[in-house]
């Protein structure tokens, strides 16, 4: 398990959290939070605040939407939450993040109690992501796996900067370290990286998210493996609409959606992620050649 973006400090009641380096971005000349960081953060306060909910065996997260309000610096920082509906089978919970007692994100957590199953067929997709091959690993700090098409599934972002639709594959991260993060915390940090497979382009990343949208069906394997294949985009007058499709080695388990505006200014190179090498070997050279099935 990597690393976590947080140390944290202090009882759960005036907890502060201390970014560590991985969680640092490649906006702002790395003065800024990543945006994994921040919703894995959040995630992490919403989940915390959830209540049981009597005649209910499984409370589940279904929607979580984050919005990056100001740029988040690298100074400590609060997570709070609150809930602000509780009823007989949902749970609605805000959560808010605080640097210098200024409010720099905000999210909204939908918790449903699940169960049952519906009786008649209804149309979905015949086709779906293929996850990359078990034993391919990172080659960089980072731990993703990277694909495009043309390229295949590749352990470093390089062969990547292309106009070729994307997919990444993450592994297991910490909000906090020393601490396991829940399945709901690790999709909440994935989803922010729908940035990534919707906006990466020959050029670099040249969209900055202002939100993400998560919708899950279900939680992600117990190996918390997870992949984001890019479905749809739009571009008009700089701004972007991306949406990917959110899966693991089980199948498809939600959608991802991201709004993008064009940085006038500031280009980030995703191939510099993580550059830092770390023990390479055969499997995390090799380049998969994967296709949608």
């Amino acid at each position: 398990m990597s690393d976590g973006f947080f140390q944290a400090e202090g009882g759960p009641d005036a907890e502060m959290l201390r970014p560590q380096p991985r969680a640092l971005s490649q906006w702002g000349g790395g003065a800024q939070l990543r945006g994994m960081a921040v919703s894995g953060a959040l995630a992490r306060a919403a989940e915390r605040v959830v209540p049981e909910i009597e005649g209910t065996t499984d409370l589940r997260p279904v929607r979580w939407t984050l919005d990056l309000c100001r740029p988040a610096s690298s100074a400590p920082c609060t997570a709070t939450a609150n809930v602000v509906r509780r009823g007989r089978r949902l749970c609605l919970v805000d959560a808010f993040m605080f640097q210098n007692d200024r409010m720099v994100a905000r999210a909204s957590a939908l918790f449903l109690a699940v169960g049952g199953s519906a009786r008649g067929n209804v149309w979905s997709p015949a086709t779906r992501p293929s996850a990359p091959p078990a034993k391919l690993r990172s080659s960089t700090t980072e731990p993703r796996l990277y694909f495009s098409e043309g390229v295949g599934w590749t352990g470093t972002p390089g062969p990547h900067q292309t106009s070729g639709r994307k997919m990444t594959w993450h592994f297991p991260s910490q909000v906090v370290q020393g601490e396991r993060a829940t399945p709901f915390q690790q999709a909440a940090m994935v989803a922010d990286v729908v940035n990534v497979v919707s906006n990466w382009g020959d050029s670099g990343l040249e969209f900055i998210n202002a939100d993400v949208t998560l919708a899950l069906a279900r939680l992600p394997a117990d190996d918390q493996e997870l992949g984001l294949a890019a479905e749809q985009r739009v571009e008009e007058n700089g701004v972007a609409v991306g949406s990917a499709a959110v899966f693991d080695r089980l199948g498809v388990l939600g959608t991802a959606t991201v709004t993008g505006l064009v940085s006038p200014s500031n280009i980030v190179d995703p191939r510099l992620l993580g550059i830092e090498t770390v023990p390479d070997d055969d499997a995390s050279r090799a380049v998969v050649e994967s296709r949608p099935r």
